[in-house]
């Protein structure tokens, strides 16, 4: 009876994860999860492991018994940490990680293993102060290279720039992609800092920073609600097409780019987009043909290519640009990136609806409802994006003014290192964080 008195009562969000999971509810467990971030790691372990059973995981449900079964174990608590990363829910694997690195803190294995789910969770921050607490026992590649990875989506270039340059040439071929590429990223810093803040609501800067993208607009809509320019929903219009365009058009003037033609990609968005597009950049349409030099190759949205026939085969060849190619997506998911990271991108959305999609519009009864797409063909189409009106929304009236001088003047500023090197895939959302609704 001692023993039963004094047992420590279930949290709140076990027990409501518990509940979700007796309904069958997966990720409704996994968000309780989330919050029980106080909640001793074998008990978690017990629910998690429930979880991992409902959902197939074998791997994670017996790393899982085996944590709560011995909770004070490096290899119980490492074993949990990697399947919990592997699964995507590493936010579950940080507190197992970091118990593992306390008991075992000269582990270089464990460190890294941390500093990946701090990455996925988006926590560079705490991933750069992991680092930092055992940098006397760092190997330069790969951790002091993490280090300063974390540093740039951290936001702190100052102590990106002085771990860089203590950071010698990798001596493996391995590592040679990520050095060319970390020299980049610092090199579209120093172009990017003379003009723009670099501070933690800074889009445009870091989003240039981090994947040489040029952000041709931002949302003029709950800006210091926590959206800092992105998009979370979008119904998209025909003017709001036009205003992208026109913007392109006059980030390539100020970049002093002078493409020959338009690319269209294979799928209908961007064939669309793509009619418009050379339009109004007075240039001829041609079919997207890998290795095209001097061209604009226009994508609606990717994640839109990427499910069309010749698609993914598109978005590969589109990794490494030809001479002179610019890539701009008109509406980029910042919550899950596309394959690749474009060059100009008119807006970041978590979810958009296109033009000719099925867009929401009022019912005869007052309630909304889902119209047809639009099955015009597609030049058609391509001319109601020509013939809109192209004057932005104007919004909440509490996002910073964004005036085209000040765009072309950025893309002015950073001529010098815009359109190099590969399009790595965005992983990050960087030091610019935003709400997530979906």
């Amino acid at each position: 009876m001692f023993a039963r008195r004094n047992r420590r009562p279930p949290s709140p969000e076990l027990a409501e994860a518990r509940e979700h999971l007796d309904r069958g509810d997966v990720p409704g467990a996994l968000r309780e999860l989330r919050r029980a971030s106080s909640v001793p790691l074998g008990e978690v372990a017990v629910v998690v492991g429930r979880a991992a059973a409902a959902a197939g995981f074998d791997d994670l449900r017996k790393a899982a018994a085996a944590l709560a079964a011995h909770p004070d174990r490096v290899r119980p608590l490492y074993d949990y940490g990697y399947a919990c990363v592997e699964r995507g829910v590493s936010f579950l694997a940080i507190p197992a990680l970091g118990e593992a690195l306390r008991l075992s803190p000269g582990s270089s294995g464990l460190l890294r293993e941390l500093v990946s789910a701090y990455e996925d969770e988006g926590r560079h921050r705490d991933a750069v102060d992991a680092l930092l607490a055992h940098e006397d026992g760092l190997a330069d590649w790969p951790d002091r290279y993490l280090l300063v990875f974390n540093a740039v989506l951290a936001g702190d270039l100052e102590l990106a720039r002085r771990q860089h340059a203590r950071l010698p040439a990798p001596a493996e071929d391995t590592w040679l992609g990520a050095h060319d590429r970390q020299n980049r990223v610092l090199d579209r810093a120093a172009d990017t800092g003379p003009v723009s803040p670099l501070d933690h609501s800074d889009l445009r800067g870091w989003q240039y920073v981090m994947g040489g993208t040029v952000l041709g607009t931002l949302s003029p809509h709950g800006f210091d609600a926590g959206m800092a320019g992105r998009y979370a929903w979008v119904q998209d219009t025909h003017g709001r097409c036009l205003h992208g365009l026109l913007r392109l058009k006059a980030v390539l003037g100020a970049a002093g780019v002078r493409p020959g033609s338009v690319s269209l990609l294979p799928d209908r968005g961007s064939r669309i987009l793509g009619l418009a597009a050379a339009e109004v950049l007075g240039l001829p349409a041609v079919p997207f043909e890998a290795g095209r030099e001097d061209t604009v190759v226009i994508a609606y949205d990717l994640d839109d290519t990427a499910r069309a026939d010749g698609g993914p085969e598109a978005l590969g060849e589109l990794f490494h640009r030809a001479p002179g190619q610019v890539l701009h997506e008109h509406a980029s998911c910042w919550t899950d990136p596309p394959a690749v990271a474009a060059d100009s991108v008119t807006l970041l959305h978590q979810s958009v609806v296109p033009p000719w999609g099925e867009t929401l519009r009022q019912g005869a009864d007052g309630g909304m409802e889902r119209g047809a797409a639009d099955g015009r063909p597609e030049a058609e189409i391509a001319a109601d994006i020509t013939g809109a009106d192209p004057v932005p929304d104007t919004g909440d009236g509490q996002t910073p003014a964004d005036p085209l001088d000040a765009l072309t003047d950025f893309a002015s500023a950073v001529r010098g290192t815009w359109l190099r090197g590969d399009r790595a895939r965005l992983r990050s959302s960087g030091p610019v964080a935003s709400s997530r609704f979906l």
